[in-house]
């Protein structure tokens, strides 16, 4: 098996398998087999598997994190008004704090949410 980088994609080709192998003409009309793979295809699948191995997760981390589309229109189409990491991060912070506010005001009422700051 022969394996050519360019840039960030594998190119995978066996030179001789492909002429022994009995699904060959099921598999390619070409003389050999090529496959193109991206360097980091490992991580996506292991995720994959992770997800088989628990198909509600997704379920779950849809319902707890904060809706990246609605983040992204509240700030002005992904622009920061501010510079540096470090204050990327606060301004990002600060606007995931508003969004979970404005979601629990939605979800129990302005009420229960004063009660649990007092608290």
């Amino acid at each position: 098996m022969r394996s050519d980088r360019k840039d960030d994609i594998d190119n995978y080709r066996h030179l001789t398998a492909c002429f022994t192998c009995a699904l060959k003409p099921k598999c390619t009309p070409d003389k050999l087999k090529r496959l193109k793979r991206w360097r980091h295809e490992g991580v996506l699948d292991k995720m994959q598997a992770r997800l088989e191995h628990r198909p509600d997760a997704m379920l779950i981390r849809r319902q707890t994190v904060e809706h990246p589309g609605t983040l992204k229109s509240w700030m002005g189409s992904a622009h920061f008004l501010t510079k540096t990491l470090k204050n990327v991060r606060t301004e990002m912070s600060l606007h995931v704090l508003a969004y979970n506010i404005k979601r629990i005001i939605r979800i129990f009422g302005v009420g229960p949410l004063l009660e649990a700051m007092r608290a």
